[in-house]
């Protein structure tokens, strides 16, 4: 069991190689990304224009918002491509016995 404070969200096996995939719980929606050998958790929701970022392409540490292509930084949630200007919250993530668990509070300072 992790920490205090982490959501058990999946298996790590679930996940693919550069494919998002959406998590909604605590009232939080999550994209978990497994990209270069890390996982990644991300706000699912685009800060310019409310779409799921899950729906979006990975591309190394990034994803693309699908409706406007601004990609986002999965390491800081910074975008790196107007129109996005704010950056989205990224959450601290662990893998514990073959589990997956990301603390829903966004990493501060980021």
């Amino acid at each position: 069991m992790p920490s205090s404070g982490y959501t058990y969200l999946c298996k790590f096996d679930e996940l693919k190689e550069g494919v998002p995939r959406r998590f909604e719980t605590e009232g939080v929606a999550v994209s978990l990304v497994l990209t270069e050998q890390q996982v990644f958790a991300i706000h699912d929701v685009c800060s310019h224009s409310a779409v799921s970022l899950s729906e979006g392409e990975v591309d190394g540490c990034t994803v693309e918002c699908w409706l406007h292509a601004s990609r986002f930084d999965l390491r800081t949630g910074h975008p790196l491509d107007p129109p996005a200007t704010r950056p989205v919250p990224v959450y601290p993530v662990r893998i514990e016995d073959g589990c997956v668990y990301a603390r829903l509070v966004p990493r501060a300072g980021r």
